[in-house]
């Protein structure tokens, strides 16, 4: 007999691993499970063999064991995706009628074909959920011509084959049509948490500092804000950057640094706590992120949470773009040139409390509209089941930071 249960699928899992994915996809079943449903989230083994993974009310599977999931250029293996598409379709396969539906990542995509060959037949939903799109020039440059075209291919039909889809962005949302989307689309309203920091303060620290919060990959472009921001320091000398994180491009920004003689007026702490990171984040003067890339941008969210506007690139791959409000929670340059970026973050700094409290009532703003608590309803709703008022109001109410209006 099939039970109220719910699975979720993905290769990582925060806080064993950090990342938007893994936030958005552990968020998806502590809301799952808030509303009485019994969730299962089959993932890689990412904590050590002897040990059990960290206790949660949603029960976690490892359907592989430990993957290596990135190469030293941050591009994700084939071979683990390999490896953990097959691990899924074989459990799957012994499970295919204990769940009401499944709620898999297209990311890799080769997650979809899984999940579609072990559960045909069997009654079980499937919602393809697509923090990311690609078109084919993407997908060379992330890749290679061989391997990025193959992808490209396979991501087309694993569309055409989504039977529910669910994105975060309209950047997504018209990247999936453009690919031959037939199922049906739900765009979430976003991906809001109550875990989402919420310390404000009026006043940014002093002397102002901006701040980059993330991995150092190629597509983040962390090393072009050290020239940005020493094209701001001709303006507001004081100004220092404060770079969190590392990865593949570490040795990149650390000669950008160099470049522009910025070792005095630069910190590099790579990843550090939760707590840690939204002391930092408090009392930034602004986050800036050059990504070219972005599926939703959590990054904005959770800026705007402490008060502290962000700046963003231009860029036909950005998603992230569609949460600012120029003059209001931040502003996107045109480019990544030192003159271009450097000028926007003088913009930024200047704006000082005014925008800070505007970027605050952004957030308190979204925060009632724009939640995962809304997003988790909306995949109910498609699943044929709407979700209970109560828990769903319970839900709303916890998300929402005390204090706000």
């Amino acid at each position: 007999m099939r039970r109220d249960r719910i699975a979720i699928a993905y290769d990582c899992l925060f806080p064993h691993s950090t990342g938007g994915g893994e936030r958005v996809y552990r968020s998806y079943a502590e809301h799952l499970q808030h509303r009485g449903i019994d969730v299962d989230y089959f993932t890689t083994r990412q904590w050590p063999a002897d040990e059990a993974p960290a206790q949660d009310a949603f029960t976690v599977i490892p359907v592989t064991g430990a993957l290596r999931l990135y190469d030293e250029k941050g591009v994700r293996r084939t071979s683990a995706a390999l490896a953990y598409a097959w691990g899924l379709f074989r459990f799957l396969l012994r499970r295919r009628r204990e769940y009401r539906a499944i709620i898999v990542s297209g990311l890799p995509i080769l997650n979809v074909f899984a999940a579609r060959a072990a559960l045909a037949g069997s009654g079980t939903r499937i919602v393809v959920d697509y923090l990311e799109v690609w078109g084919r020039a993407q997908w060379i440059e992330y890749a290679g011509r061989v391997t990025g075209t193959v992808a490209w291919a396979l991501q087309r039909i694993a569309v055409r084959l989504t039977p529910i889809a669910t994105c975060h962005s309209q950047l997504t949302a018209t990247q999936l049509q453009r690919e031959g989307l037939r199922g049906r689309l739900a765009i979430s309203p976003g991906l809001i948490d109550g875990d989402s920091p919420n310390r404000f303060s009026p006043e940014a620290a002093s002397p102002p500092y901006a701040v980059y919060a993330g991995r150092h990959i190629p597509d983040k472009r962390v090393e072009v804000i050290p020239a940005a921001i020493a094209a701001a320091r001709e303006q507001i000398p004081d100004l220092r950057l404060v770079i969190l994180g590392s990865g593949p491009s570490t040795s990149a920004v650390d000669d950008a640094i160099t470049a522009v003689n910025g070792e005095a007026w630069t910190e590099r702490e790579g990843f550090v706590s939760q707590e840690r990171l939204d002391e930092i984040m408090a009392g930034a003067a602004l986050l800036v992120n050059p990504s070219r890339r972005e599926g939703y941008g959590l990054v904005v969210v959770e800026a705007s949470a402490h008060g502290t506007p962000v700046v963003l690139v231009s860029d036909p791959g950005n998603a992230a773009t569609e949460l600012i409000e120029a003059g209001v929670n931040g502003y996107i340059a045109d480019s990544t040139s030192p003159s271009d970026l450097g000028d926007t973050i003088v913009r930024a700094v200047r704006g000082g409390t005014t925008l800070r409290r505007s970027a605050r009532s952004w957030y308190e703003s979204a925060i009632t509209t724009r939640t995962v608590a809304r997003t988790v309803d909306g995949i109910l709703t498609e699943l044929g089941s709407p979700p209970d008022p109560q828990r769903t109001a319970d839900d709303h109410r916890a998300e929402t930071p005390e204090g706000s209006t």
